[in-house]
């Protein structure tokens, strides 16, 4: 019974390093100019865009997925895959933002960039389903809500990168979009729902 009850932990806690030592690879990729005025800060505008819209992401990922961790039972095999293989298309970010970046926002890269957040949405959406498919006392409308909001910041992505081809900084603008649907969890007010019927359910077995 002990091992079950860690074994979320340590599936969480493999996650939060790999998102740490991501956001620290982004970090290292920021190189300060040679020259000491503030008008050298300007050309690097890619570099300071790119690099917090990949934050902010990573700090969305991260929130969503802490959420989603707190109502997983013991982790399936399955379960552990589909989180590695989330893990692996984030952790291509840091060479994406540098790419997007170098390029000042040129087509291709953003057209990749673009179609990196569909495959990390993607593993994303299937790790979240696995887990709300194995969540107790969780409510129909709630699992309805989840996955609507998930199906629609992956239209948004990949809205974005059809766009991308012919106008990439209007991609990019759709990304960040995407980004503002998923900055408040579902899975903190389904967690709360979850613990109020499970109140409402002891209250009521004498």
């Amino acid at each position: 019974m002990r091992e079950e009850q860690t074994t979320p932990d340590r599936l969480a806690a493999y996650s939060d390093a790999v998102f740490a030592v991501i956001v620290t690879v982004m970090v290292l990729e920021l190189k300060a100019p040679d020259q000491a005025e503030f008008s050298a800060l300007w050309p690097l505008w890619p570099t300071a865009i790119s690099y917090a819209v990949s934050y902010l992401f990573i700090a969305i990922i991260w929130i969503n997925h802490h959420h989603l961790m707190r109502l997983a039972g013991p982790p399936t095999l399955g379960l552990m895959w589909i989180n590695f293989v989330h893990l692996f298309m984030v952790s291509l970010l840091p060479f994406a933002t540098a790419w997007i970046a170098r390029t000042r926002l040129a087509s291709s890269p953003v057209v990749f960039y673009a179609g990196l957040f569909v495959c990390i949405d993607i593993a994303y959406n299937v790790f979240e389903r696995e887990i709300l498919r194995r969540a107790a006392y969780l409510p129909g409308h709630a699992r309805r809500i989840a996955r609507r909001r998930s199906l629609a910041v992956l239209g948004i992505f990949l809205t974005a990168m059809l766009v991308a081809l012919v106008a990439p900084r209007i991609g990019f603008v759709l990304i960040c979009s995407a980004l503002i649907l998923h900055l408040r969890p579902e899975a903190r007010h389904r967690l709360g729902k979850v613990d109020e019927d499970g109140d409402r359910a002891r209250a009521k077995d004498p």
